[in-house]
């Protein structure tokens, strides 16, 4: 029972929890972004590219006849959104962090009056 008791306590410490839900989460932004990608952003960016080369569909887009360069693109595309909002959400969470540590610290009233009676006893 003790192996059960400390898995237990492993897996419902903060940071395992955390981690599980960013997990989760990120699996659903991913699909939003590919979502994004596939639906918004190559109809309305990429479609001269695509009229050009006479497809409708970026996944279909091959060169050389086996290099998938519209999927590869369409990874790329994926990738670059998926780090820039985790940029810019670090940048958040640094903004707030930088806020905590420019509050000074409150000195105890205790450590003020030993403070002026070991200045008086100097004198």
């Amino acid at each position: 029972m003790g192996m059960i008791k400390e898995f237990r306590e492993f897996a419902m410490k903060g940071n395992v929890v955390d981690l599980a839900i960013g997990v989760i989460i990120g699996a659903a932004f991913s699909k939003i972004v590919s979502s994004l990608v596939d639906d918004v952003i190559t109809p309305l960016l990429l479609k001269p590219a695509l009229e050009a080369t006479n497809l409708k569909d970026l996944d279909k887009l091959v060169i050389f006849g086996t290099v998938k360069a519209g999927v590869f693109l369409s990874a790329v595309i994926n990738f670059l959104i998926v780090a820039f909002i985790l940029f810019l959400i670090v940048k958040g969470i640094n903004r707030f962090k930088r806020k905590e540590e420019a509050v000074a610290p409150v000195t105890p009233e205790e450590i003020i009056l030993l403070r002026e009676i070991r200045d008086s006893l100097r004198k």
